[in-house]
């Protein structure tokens, strides 16, 4: 349909991120966490055996905990997760220009992606692309945000047409990114060895189908390739680990306190996070550099997430394009 003075209706793009409290108190981190750990795509045990054990013993004591966590990293402009997405969808509609119309969304918590999808079809959207933020697919992460958005488009009595971006581990210009930043982090150090933590999931999810862990290495080989890293100069990692079935390994945490015995200076990416938040802020930046220093490590580099980093924007501009032509709606 046209909109002003002729113009097409533009194209919605809804860049889609995990999710945050909406502020770092227990209560909040509380109604967070209960949404995010109710996902059966994310947690798939027993359903009543499973929300007594949340509602019991996990969310008192980890909501506390993690409120404490989110507080060390909480910004001005409020969770940095949040803050960071905001920017880069901000300059995503920059590159994209007038034909586009970009919200942000997270899967959990708010702006909801049932809130944005109402914003991009207020805005005159008659087709969406769902973004992703996350490079690797997972069930747990881009299953569930699509999952949800079909939940959201299937209450509406016009349903909007929809694509989604496929993954991109191995697109050139988000692993040119991520070597960009890499770089320049490194640029006056000599850094002896290379971690490329990825956030972990259960094995039993691997083996179930996810292609989350074949994804991740994929990255992880092409960034090693533009950082002409030899096979012994990296490490693939897995962080974030929780609750008592068996994830994939080697665990991050573990694995670094180990290799501070024999590395003087640490180098640390987190391909999987294409925006700073508590997993990189506090868990990498804070605690686990406090780890390796005091395992006898000398020196601790971690190389921000992705951000709002030109090259990153500009590689998200030409998915969402491609996108868009692929499914014929431009051109």
């Amino acid at each position: 349909m046209p909109g002003e003075k002729g113009r097409a209706a533009p194209v919605g793009v809804l860049w889609t991120n995990l999710g945050t409290p909406a502020a770092p108190r227990p209560a909040e981190v509380r109604r967070y966490l209960r949404q995010f750990l109710t996902d059966r795509r994310v947690v798939d045990l027993n359903p009543v055996l499973w929300r007594l054990l949340l509602e019991l013993v996990i969310l008192p004591r980890r909501g506390r905990a993690s409120a404490h966590a989110y507080a060390t990293v909480w910004t001005p402009d409020g969770s940095p997760l949040l803050a960071n997405s905001r920017r880069q969808a901000e300059a995503l509609g920059r590159a994209l220009g007038p034909d586009f119309r970009v919200e942000t969304a997270m899967r959990y918590g708010e702006p909801s992606i049932g809130r944005a999808v109402c914003d991009l079809l207020a805005a005159g959207c008659e087709r969406i692309i769902l973004l992703p933020a996350f490079p690797q697919y997972a069930s747990a992460t881009t299953g569930s945000a699509i999952e949800e958005t079909f939940r959201v488009l299937q209450k509406l009595r016009a349903i909007p047409a929809l694509s989604v971006v496929p993954p991109y581990p191995e697109d050139s210009g988000y692993l040119d990114a991520l070597a960009e930043g890499a770089r320049a982090a490194t640029a006056w150090k000599t850094v002896d060895h290379w971690i490329f933590s990825f956030h972990g999931i259960p094995v039993r999810y691997a083996r179930e189908g996810d292609p989350y862990p074949e994804q991740c290495a994929a990255t992880a080989r092409g960034l090693a390739a533009r950082l002409e890293l030899a096979p012994d100069a990296w490490t693939l990692t897995w962080q974030s680990r929780f609750g008592r079935e068996r994830w994939l390994e080697p665990a991050t945490d573990t694995y670094v306190v180990e290799r501070a015995r024999r590395t003087s200076t640490l180098a640390v990416i987190v391909p999987g996070f294409t925006a700073d938040c508590l997993e990189t802020l506090e868990e990498i930046g804070d605690r686990l550099r406090e780890d390796f220093l005091g395992a006898g490590g000398r020196e601790f580099v971690l190389v921000p997430a992705l951000n709002d980093a030109d090259t990153f924007v500009q590689a998200l501009a030409d998915l969402v394009r491609a996108s868009a032509f692929r499914d014929g709606r431009l051109g």
